[in-house]
């Protein structure tokens, strides 16, 4: 126990870093290019509020990595970047070696990074993205309004914030258009999806403002990706908008499309591949220059396509593991096209490989507009990859069921718990139980996370850590917004059932001894189960402890806070009769149990707590 108290403070850094820095830093990588002045700014909150606390966390705990190395796409983006610093040694070599490892370590640290928030708040990974799909939308529709205002012909727009290119621009307009395209054809709630239909047109109507090209060839790609890939009807109306607003667009903008021709792109890339001719396996080397002249005036420094651009540098062997990357992501985007954070994370990649056959070619830079063609979604399927793989994430589909459906399957139900709106909880005739959670407004987090999927996701991950839970056999969702899950019953009963039936004091007494190690337990493993009472945990047949009543709960990376363990002791002593034989009859069994299982310093807090008397108590 004095190791552990020694890792407390490690221990809420940790936390501190996952739950609170990472989601900050992350939130602003995705949408600060629209405000701030410059990217200078812009790298500085990466490092400091994302890239370096991720370093920070690894440290901590590094068994993380055995994790991470799991990962195929990791491996490969591992070896991509071990390739490209290994080809300084036959590169030009006029730059620092420090200064060339920043980029490739701050790229893998945006992998480490995404893995962590994955895992330990995976619940606010959507409602992150929608909320700088947001400022982004809002953003472009000051940029569009301030452009129509000096628009003249032949004038692009780039945008205010960190923008200073409208090539550059288009790409962060066009991923956040392909986000919107993906909600499109993944929320449930009517609300958001007559959201996204006209962000979807704002965030297009910037792209074209840009006089880009390229991303209205990602854009379709990404169009035919998310046809393909959700397979429903909504699929067959994407893709009929798909060949519509290809037709208008082509008659609309024909100027745009084709005054420009090629843009010289065949010249630059047969100039390209001309020096990639003389080092083709290995390239040129990571820090190597590249100067193309087609013949316009000026020299160019990109050979316009990202596949190019890795030949040159880094030459076949370095393009293996890069098309490797690349397809593993698609493929797993492919395999859990149920589950909409993987739909949203591979129409990303989609849009970035669509983006990088006519434009890029700095393999591996500073977090800038490219990231968002590669390495930010590419993060992100890697991330939800590895948590999926070790079930920290709902495999599960949500399948939509109608009112008579409903009735169907709760024919001769039992109500087990009901309130002024109806049932709440059903018994069913073969002895499952579903239980039903309202419409919650479309804004909330309930929204973007139904209470339902909490609930089987915690039971998904406490059954992970060995702790007894109820089955999850489905789970629903309902015309009028409502889900449910459908689930079977743990055999026992309540804790507090079994304390009403015992007589012998002596008995009692064990019990709740019991019950206190089990308590301290869950606090050590960071489980907060706010609905912890005696009437949500089960004595089972074989004598352990399970937990019912499962979506008020959080994990959280480290062992509870005092102030959590405390929450969780108040929230007990509400309940009259669990009041009576847990912190006044048997408080000294309640205190040895927990002493078991946590440090003295834990059990102390606890018997303050008691002492100090908690809140009104409830009767039950």
């Amino acid at each position: 126990m004095q190791l552990n108290g020694l890792n407390k403070p490690f221990n809420r850094v940790f936390d501190l870093i996952c739950l609170w820095i990472l989601p900050l830093g992350y939130l602003l990588l995705l949408c600060s290019l629209f405000f701030l002045p410059g990217r200078s700014l812009h790298h500085k909150l990466f490092y400091g509020l994302f890239s370096i606390p991720a370093l920070i966390a690894l440290c901590l705990r590094p068994r993380m990595t055995k994790e991470l190395l799991n990962e195929p796409i990791i491996i490969a983006v591992l070896l991509f970047a071990a390739w490209a610093l290994l080809s300084l040694c036959w590169g030009p070599g006029n730059d620092s070696i420090s200064g060339q490892l920043k980029p490739p370590l701050h790229t893998l640290l945006l992998f480490v990074g995404c893995y962590l928030l994955v895992r330990y708040r995976s619940e606010i990974i959507q409602p992150l993205l929608f909320c700088a799909a947001t400022v982004a939308l809002i953003a472009s529709i000051y940029n569009l309004y301030m452009f129509t205002r000096i628009y003249e012909p032949g004038m692009r727009m780039i945008g205010v914030g960190a923008f200073d290119n409208p090539l550059l621009s288009s790409h962060v307009f066009g991923f956040f258009c392909a986000y919107w395209l993906s909600l499109s054809m993944t929320c449930k709630r009517r609300q958001i999806l007559w959201l996204s239909i006209p962000a979807i047109v704002i965030m297009f109507a910037a792209v074209i403002a840009t006089g880009s090209r390229t991303p209205l060839v990602a854009l379709s790609l990404t169009a035919l990706w998310l046809s393909i890939i959700c397979g429903s009807r909504r699929s067959v109306v994407l893709f009929g908008a798909f060949l519509a607003t290809s037709a208008t667009t082509t008659v609309l903008f024909s100027q745009m499309l084709n005054g420009r021709g090629d843009s010289y792109r065949l010249e630059i890339w047969q100039l390209a591949l001309k020096q990639i001719a003389d080092h083709p396996w290995i390239g040129h080397g990571y820090n190597a220059d590249l100067t193309l002249d087609p013949g316009i005036g000026y020299t160019l420094q990109e050979p316009h396509s990202f596949a190019l651009g890795v030949l040159y540098y880094v030459g076949i062997v370095g393009l293996l593991p890069w098309l490797f990357f690349l397809g593993r992501g698609l493929l797993i985007g492919w395999r859990n096209r149920v589950q909409p954070l993987f739909i949203i994370a591979s129409a990303w990649l989609a849009f970035g490989i669509g983006a990088g056959l006519t434009e890029g070619g700095g393999i591996i830079s500073r977090p800038k507009e490219h990231w968002f063609l590669l390495w930010i979604p590419l993060a992100l399927i890697a991330a939800l990859s590895i948590n999926q793989r070790a079930k920290r994430l709902l495999a599960m589909p949500i399948k939509t069921m109608t009112s008579s459906d409903l009735q169907q399957l709760t024919a001769n139900a039992q109500v087990i718990e009901e309130d002024g709106l109806g049932p709440k909880v059903l018994r069913l005739i073969e002895g499952s139980f579903l239980k039903l959670f309202r419409h919650r407004r479309w804004y909330t987090s309930g929204s973007f996370n139904p209470y339902s999927e909490r609930f089987a996701l915690n039971s998904l991950q406490l059954r992970n850590v060995g702790i007894p839970t109820p089955e999850i056999l489905n789970l629903y969702r309902f015309e009028d917004g409502s889900t449910a899950v459908h689930y079977s019953p743990l055999p026992g009963h309540t804790l507090r059932q079994v304390l009403q039936g015992i007589t012998a004091p002596a008995v009692r007494q064990a019990l709740v001894e019991r019950f206190g190690k089990f308590m301290a337990q869950l606090h050590e493993q960071g489980v907060y189960f706010r609905s912890l009472h005696l009437g949500n945990v089960l004595v089972l047949d074989d004598g352990e402890f399970g937990l019912i009543d499962l979506a008020d709960m959080r994990i959280y990376p480290s062992s509870l806070s005092p102030s959590l363990r405390r929450r969780n002791l108040r929230h007990m002593q509400r309940y009259t009769v669990d009041r009576r034989w847990l912190f006044e009859e048997h408080f000294e069994a309640l205190l040895k149990g927990y002493a078991a299982a946590a440090s003295k310093s834990d059990v102390d807090n606890l018997h303050r707590q008691v002492l100090a008397g908690g809140s009104p108590a409830r009767a039950h």
